[in-house]
């Protein structure tokens, strides 16, 4: 199987719900749509600092990650963000990794959103179709 990408437009968790509760309008709404490699090794979204700076997301704590090259690093974890994927979307806190420009979103907004990677077309798809389901 090949490198997956998809787009997604992540948002400001903070202002979807500021939106929603009549303090701010749409428009102010931090947001921004990137191609993201498809990495299910990975737990949770990834990005850089720039990014996370761009969404105006806070940090939240401190997380020591094992990078793919074995080598260790401490990693921010962000207040949560929205992942939007077509249809389907989620909220989880990112891991925002040093020296880095690339996005990867990993296993848990995958199971989250109920995407697998489909290998033979190199896609995201519906794990149950269109309709997204939930495992208790």
């Amino acid at each position: 199987m090949g490198i997956v990408y998809a787009e997604i437009t992540l948002k400001n968790t903070g202002d979807v719900i500021n939106v929603e509760r009549g303090f701010i309008e749409e428009s102010e709404v931090r947001q921004t749509t990137v191609r993201a490699m498809v990495d299910t090794g990975t737990g949770t979204l990834v990005m850089g600092e720039g990014l996370r700076e761009k969404l105006g997301l806070q940090v939240v704590g401190l997380r020591r990650v094992t990078l793919a090259n074995n080598t260790k690093e401490m990693g921010k974890i962000t207040e949560p963000v929205d992942i939007h994927w077509k249809e389907r979307s989620c909220a989880i806190r990112a891991l925002v990794v040093p020296n880095t420009n690339e996005v990867l979103i990993g296993a848990i907004p995958l199971e989250d959103m109920d995407l697998i990677v489909d290998p033979k077309r190199q896609t995201l798809i519906g794990a149950h179709g269109d309709e997204v389901v939930c495992r208790i």
